[in-house]
């Protein structure tokens, strides 16, 4: 597993005016930006999103499928503390099969300059991205939508 210090592609209840961004984020942050996520699909979960990557030339595949969020690049002070408190947010734990979400090392787009950034990544573990291809509903657009 890689164990570099790399920011955080948050896309669900972790974004700016989610209900869980001041609990995890407020303080420990050095930026936000804006940022998408190229080949995987937004679906709707119990009350947060999950990210389900596509794998390339799969059939069935959404072209061009795009997940919208915000790149978060951790104080250098807190990025031990962040990790550990985002994947219990997460309920990841590396290696087990009944994680909800895996987190992974993906390239983002930065939307202010189209720079790609390596990042952390939370997305559907294998099982939960195949349940929710076979009936999930997607949403529309690639943005969780904020209340």
């Amino acid at each position: 597993m890689e164990t570099a210090r790399l920011p955080f592609f948050v896309y669900g209840t972790l974004r700016p005016g989610g209900p869980n961004h001041d609990l995890f984020l407020r303080g420990r942050t050095r930026a936000e930006e804006p940022a998408r996520l190229h080949g995987a699909v937004l679906y709707a979960g119990p009350g947060y999103p999950y990210a389900v990557e596509e794998p390339a030339g799969a059939v069935g595949a959404v072209v061009g499928a795009v997940v919208g969020g915000v790149l978060v690049t951790a104080r250098p002070e807190s990025y031990d503390e962040l990790l550990a408190a985002l994947d219990r947010l997460e309920v990841y734990v590396p290696g087990d099969p009944r994680n909800l979400y895996v987190r992974v090392a993906r390239t983002v787009v930065r939307a202010a300059d189209g720079r790609p950034v390596r990042a952390w990544v939370y997305v559907a573990a294998p099982a939960v991205a195949a349940r929710l291809r076979a009936g999930g509903t997607p949403i529309e657009g690639g943005t969780w939508p904020l209340r």
